[in-house]
């Protein structure tokens, strides 16, 4: 995609990191989203989180409702006595498994997961990583996510994701409507990946296609590496 463009000459602040070691007390709820096969994103996403800190799923986090989640939920609500056994994510079932695995958000010792973000937050950033980056290796992907969170740190831009991602002129798939395409399972993962302190650009802001750029300006800035067909800067 084309490049990111934000003109400031500030010095660049190192990235904060994201994880703190005092996690928030308050538990992580689910939306009201009924979850079967078929089903993907931040919800089932932080449902294969919690059934695997339990012991009951063993597949990958990966934010797609499968036949294997559908069957880790089926074994829970089995377990703990749900009326219901359909193996569909429903309020009951997310009731107890939250009661179930509340210690998840609790400890640092919890499966990779940071409460500073919100679903929102989690949704905006996979779309904007798929309209960015779609085509790109995955290394590529948690670049562009890992942009998003720097900005967020950094004093220069919004303090937020929805600021940051949709700043203008900040991101060429906000600007041709390909930020509301329907992203996909690793797009997701990207994100979490970036959000858990995986960072391939060694803290860069910015990024832009080098076969594409018109602006004189963005060549200015300091470069880091290149990944795919897009350069990283500060």
């Amino acid at each position: 995609m084309n490049y990111i463009l934000k003109v400031s000459f500030s010095a660049f602040l190192s990235f904060s990191l994201l994880f703190s070691p005092f996690m928030s007390t308050q538990s992580h709820a689910f939306t009201e989203q009924i979850m079967d096969v078929g089903a993907k994103g931040q919800n089932v996403i932080d449902l294969q989180k919690r059934l695997k800190y339990i012991g009951f799923y063993a597949g990958e986090i990966d934010g797609i409702y499968g036949t294997v989640t559908k069957e880790a939920v089926r074994n829970f609500q089995t377990k703990f006595g749900l009326e219901q056994v359909d193996g569909i994510a429903g309020e009951k079932t997310k009731e107890m498994l939250l009661k179930a695995s509340k210690d998840l958000y609790l400890t640092p010792a919890g499966p990779e997961l940071n409460t500073e973000f919100s679903s929102q937050d989690i949704q905006y950033m996979a779309q904007a990583v798929y309209g960015e980056a779609r085509g790109e290796s995955y290394e590529g992907k948690v670049a562009v996510a890992a942009v998003i969170l720097n900005r967020v740190e950094h004093p220069d831009f919004p303090n937020t994701v929805k600021g940051v991602i949709f700043e203008t002129r900040a991101f060429t798939a906000v600007a041709d409507g390909q930020i509301w395409l329907e992203p996909d399972a690793e797009a997701y993962k990207a994100v979490y990946d970036a959000i858990n302190g995986l960072d391939p650009t060694k803290e860069a802001i910015y990024y832009f296609n080098p076969d594409t750029a018109t602006s004189e300006w963005i060549w200015s800035r300091p470069q880091i590496k290149k990944i795919d067909s897009h350069i990283f800067a500060y």
